[in-house]
């Protein structure tokens, strides 16, 4: 079985482990970028026993350099929306179905067939500029549901609330997937006392409003639409896989996805579980990048499995997934 495919057909901790380190191998033999960095900390396949000591590459050489794990062109290139000024960051994408294989499983996963949904998007910033991974996987999620209203809804929010109570009043699963701004811009103009509705929130404020810590939004969300819970996606252009969060900010990962905390002092040191640091993905669906990433934002994880995102690193650009610290 290829690679590609164990990637999604994982079931278990241990197998996990197993392609990880195959796909660690990989990328460490075709991704020069990273082959360098590893080599930077004298880290070799052969000297790695455990998933934590695989070196995590710093979320930024996505901004400086070219990662990828493979000789041939990309065919798509998602960029990050960054602030005027900034240096965005560019994820080369050399096999787009292994993104759409990524977000169509996991979103089954964690809520059904994407066909039991209308899928209602309130993503203006995103809309704005070219290279979003996130509108390509819900443009992708609003043609695979084949409900007549699902779309994209930017500003006219008089249409988008007349649509939503009715959707909800007769019963219908909806999902509102929105930038958070938008969202509570929304709710400012309207209210509802929704039953139906699965409220999605991702990305930040993108400069437009106040940031807000994520209890103090989704306690906002929640009265506004009249729901016990917010929902959350958690993802970035230099990830080709989501977690989701089904409501008090606690996320979980698909099958070949997984997150650690490490510590701020010591970026090679991993910390135990209900510890604060930065947080390190391995992302099994980034195969032809880099799969192994240390970002910028910082987090807890639990025993459960579940994490929480706490904020960023002082002086870390502005970005989709920002929030600030509680």
């Amino acid at each position: 079985m290829s690679l590609k495919n164990q990637i999604f057909n994982i079931t278990s901790k241990t197998e996990f482990a197993k392609v990880a380190f195959s796909v660690f191998k990989y990328q460490f033999e075709n991704n020069k970028v990273y082959r360098s960095f590893c080599d930077l900390l004298y880290k070799h396949p052969s000297d790695i026993s455990r998933l934590e000591d695989i070196p995590f590459l710093p979320i930024s050489f996505f901004k400086s350099h070219t990662v990828i794990a493979h000789k041939d062109l990309p065919n798509l290139i998602f960029s990050s929306s960054g602030t005027t000024g900034t240096i965005t960051s560019k994820h080369h994408i050399i096999d787009s179905t292994i993104y759409e294989t990524s977000y169509q499983r996991a979103f089954h996963d964690f809520y059904g067939p994407i066909q039991d949904y209308t899928i209602l998007a309130l993503l203006p910033s995103y809309l704005e500029r070219q290279g979003s991974s996130l509108v390509y996987m819900v443009n992708d999620l609003i043609e695979r549901s084949k409900k007549k209203h699902s779309g994209f809804y930017l500003d006219n929010f008089h249409e988008l609330a007349t649509l939503l109570k009715n959707l909800d009043e007769k019963g219908e699963k909806v999902l509102l997937i929105g930038v958070s701004f938008a969202l509570l811009d929304f709710v400012e103009r309207y209210s509802f006392k929704l039953k139906n509705t699965i409220i999605m929130e991702t990305g930040g404020m993108k400069g437009r409003r106040k940031e807000l810590i994520r209890a103090d939004l989704h306690t906002i969300l929640t009265k506004g639409f009249g729901v016990s819970t917010i929902h959350s996606e958690y993802g970035m252009t230099e990830l080709l896989s989501q977690a989701y969060s089904n409501g008090k900010g606690l996320f979980r990962c698909p099958s070949w996805m997984h997150i650690y905390t490490r510590d701020p002092e010591d970026p090679l040191s991993i910390l135990p579980h209900n510890k604060t640091g930065g947080i390190n993905i391995i992302d099994l669906a980034n195969l032809n990048s880099c799969s192994f990433i240390a970002t910028q934002d910082l987090g807890k994880t639990f025993k459960n499995e579940t994490f929480e995102i706490l904020g960023r690193f002082d002086h870390s650009d502005i970005r989709g997934c920002n929030l600030l610290i509680n």
